[in-house]
């Protein structure tokens, strides 16, 4: 039988080679976790480290999956010894906690994983990876001057999110910090070592009294893998 912590519904945020999110998710689904949503982003590193990397485009497709704790764990395991069709991707997958989700979606979920045994080395999901995810959410234009600043504090790379405003109404609480309808999402995986550091030479440079009108944050990672 489950036990609750089995339950906990986990997010995966995955960033591949652009063209191979098809194929991926097809491996997800070969896992258990059916629930993905794909969108398309960039990589900021230069076309010259893409070539020595051997990753050829620095274009994205990035999923993002829901999925019950124990399927993560299996996935998580796979990918720790190496098994099943989990590599070759180009890319990167995080595992994030979420703090809540809707009990119906969790019970969705649930039944339609059914009652899966966990097998292998269940430790492949324990937090001692001890990272986590920055997000910058900024106008347009000011990518590659964020990644500078980023970069100086020490982050190594990231992906770049284009998105917009779900809402076009105004918030009246943020007064003269209106930002554009066209946003930028910046995420970079970094060690908790200098997570701070990144988070306050970005927010000093590029924050909500600037022009670039940035929002910076970020959440634990529970594993990462290359993929």
């Amino acid at each position: 039988m489950s036990s609750k912590k089995d339950n906990q519904i986990m997010l995966i945020l995955s960033i591949i080679e652009r063209g191979k999110a098809k194929a991926y998710m097809d491996m997800l689904s070969s896992k258990n976790i059916f629930f993905n949503m794909q969108t398309v982003g960039a990589g900021t590193a230069s076309s010259e480290m893409m070539d020595i990397l051997g990753l050829g485009s620095n274009d994205k497709d990035i999923v993002i999956s829901y999925a019950p704790r124990k399927c993560v764990e299996i996935l998580a395991t796979d990918l720790t010894n190496d098994l099943g069709s989990g590599k070759g991707f180009g890319g990167l997958l995080m595992i994030l906690s979420t703090s809540a989700i809707s009990k119906l979606t969790a019970e969705v979920m649930i039944q339609r994983t059914g009652e899966i045994d966990l097998k292998g080395d269940s430790n492949a999901m324990k937090s001692e990876y001890q990272h986590s995810l920055i997000m910058i959410n900024v106008n347009p234009g000011y990518t590659d001057k964020v990644m500078h600043t980023a970069k100086k504090a020490g982050a190594t790379g990231g992906t770049v999110i284009r998105a917009r405003k779900a809402s076009t109404e105004k918030t009246g609480d943020l007064g003269d910090l209106q930002t554009q309808d066209e946003k930028e999402i910046i995420t970079i995986l970094a060690p908790d070592t200098i997570r701070n550091q990144i988070m306050e030479e970005v927010n000093k440079e590029f924050g909500m009294r600037s022009e670039a009108k940035g929002i910076v944050c970020s959440v634990p990672v529970d594993k990462a893998f290359k993929i």
